[in-house]
């Protein structure tokens, strides 16, 4: 498995690979809050300045992805506020190639990322809905910070902020 700095000919395949990855998702949240979801992973945030898009690669295939939102930023395109820290954001592993490791890997890479840019912690956002992405985030030593929690919709779906101190 590989992680490098994705080409700018692969972001709309990674925007799919994306999405599908994503699309589990669908049956477990209203459907408004699924399309500002879909919105969000299909649009081109992730081209603004000093973001960063790593992929995994396996045999010669990109398997998944992950955004690295660099500090003073806006890495939600529904909120006006500039982050203060790097985020991580739209993990995605394609279904078929999970629990193989690209994953792990590609949160490692931005944490290792943002640790070399000199960044004193890193953040990022996730749903109760993605079990698996919390075990994998607090597994890295991620811990919960409420203060900076958001509700995209007045659907009850809270999207809890996790920070990791490096």
């Amino acid at each position: 498995m590989q992680i490098r700095e994705a080409h700018e000919d692969e972001y709309e395949f990674i925007k799919w690979q994306r999405l599908a990855s994503y699309s589990p998702f669908e049956q477990l949240i209203p459907a408004p809050h699924w399309e500002l979801l879909k919105n969000t992973l299909l649009s081109d945030t992730f081209k603004g300045p000093g973001v960063r898009v790593f992929i995994a690669e396996s045999n010669g295939a990109i398997v998944g992805s992950i955004v690295l939102f660099p500090a003073e930023s806006k890495a939600y395109e529904w909120d006006e506020r500039a982050l203060q820290h790097p985020e991580i954001r739209m993990l995605a592993v394609e279904p078929a190639q999970r629990s193989q490791g690209a994953g792990k890997a590609l949160v490692s890479h931005c944490i290792q990322q943002a640790k070399a840019d000199g960044a004193p912690f890193v953040g990022l956002h996730t749903a109760d809905f993605m079990a698996n992405a919390i075990k994998l985030y607090t597994s890295f030593g991620f811990e919960r910070v409420p203060s900076l929690d958001f509700m995209p919709l007045d659907d009850g779906i809270i999207v809890k902020a996790f920070k990791l101190n490096l």
